[in-house]
């Protein structure tokens, strides 16, 4: 009898080993992230001889309020240039800008993907170069601010590591304001519910690390 409960004790503790030995993938409330998104694009139309790229990094700070939602700020830093081979032209925008955003984690896809919305709101500048051969032509900013509605999704790699997938813009709302002189504000509102049809035109790719 005493064999046969040191026995089950073992396969007890065996359990319980196992248990704790097995990885966790997930957030839970206090849990902090980092996260680096990548945006980029290229085309090169060669009946219009135009060339236009683009590339986007947006890297954020965020806190678990709870294990399924987090709040926190973001960055953005995005380049835009368009080459017109035929008028010898290029116009090129930087633009800096700054946020919070909310994000809300409500499905798992199995142990390791987690899907999330997430609505964020910030302003930005941006600055546009022109260049004209014999011409003289002065730079511009644009002052403005905006509101989106995406998804997204995390796969975990580790307990501590994650490859984001954020689709951006499927709704979205902008004001623009050109910093000059009797300028008036452009706004938009847009909602592109076809993402999923064009994921790799709309998806940033990027890593989260959990902390």
């Amino acid at each position: 009898m005493k064999k046969l409960l040191f026995a089950a004790a073992l396969v007890a503790f065996g359990f319980t080993a196992n248990a704790q030995e097995e990885q966790t993938f997930g957030f839970a409330e206090g849990d902090v992230i980092v996260e680096g998104n990548l945006g980029f694009n290229s085309e090169n139309d060669k009946n219009t001889e135009i060339e236009t790229s683009a590339f986007e990094f947006n890297p954020k700070v965020g806190y678990f309020l709870s294990d399924d939602l987090a709040v926190g700020v973001q960055l953005m830093l995005d380049t835009d240039k368009e080459t017109d081979g035929m008028a010898d032209t290029e116009t090129k925008t930087t633009t800096f800008g700054a946020g919070v955003f909310a994000r809300y984690y409500f499905l798992d896809l199995g142990k390791r993907f987690k899907t999330y919305g997430e609505f964020g709101v910030g302003f930005d500048s941006a600055k546009t170069e022109v260049e004209v051969p014999g011409v003289d032509v002065d730079d511009f900013k644009t002052n403005g601010i905006g509101a989106g509605l995406g998804l997204g999704l995390n796969y975990f790699v580790k307990e501590n590591i994650a490859i984001n997938f954020a689709l951006t813009d499927v709704l979205s709302f902008r004001s623009d304001k050109a910093d000059v002189d009797g300028a008036e504000a452009v706004t938009s509102f847009n909602g592109n519910l076809n993402v999923f049809n064009n994921f790799f035109q709309t998806v940033q790719f990027g890593l989260t690390w959990k902390f």
